[in-house]
């Protein structure tokens, strides 16, 4: 992972909150509390208010793909 990252890193931010959160469904997370938890990330350096839906949604699909990954 880069030492820094902002929104269009979806596969960085979705390995970091698969790390993070390695529990969670993220089809069952509100865009609200993933935005939130995206701009705590350690080494995320985008601009908290250049998110839009798209983003997030691809975001989400790539954290998706990693949490199925990871549980098989």
């Amino acid at each position: 992972m880069p030492p820094t990252f902002g929104w269009d890193s979806f596969e960085d931010i979705a390995i970091a909150l698969t790390d993070k959160f390695p529990d969670t469904d993220p089809l069952t997370v509100r865009f609200t509390d993933m935005h939130k938890w995206i701009i705590e990330l350690p080494g995320f350096s985008g601009d908290p208010v250049a998110s839009n839906e798209a983003k997030l949604e691809a975001i989400q699909m790539a954290w998706h793909e990693e949490f199925l990954d990871r549980q098989n």
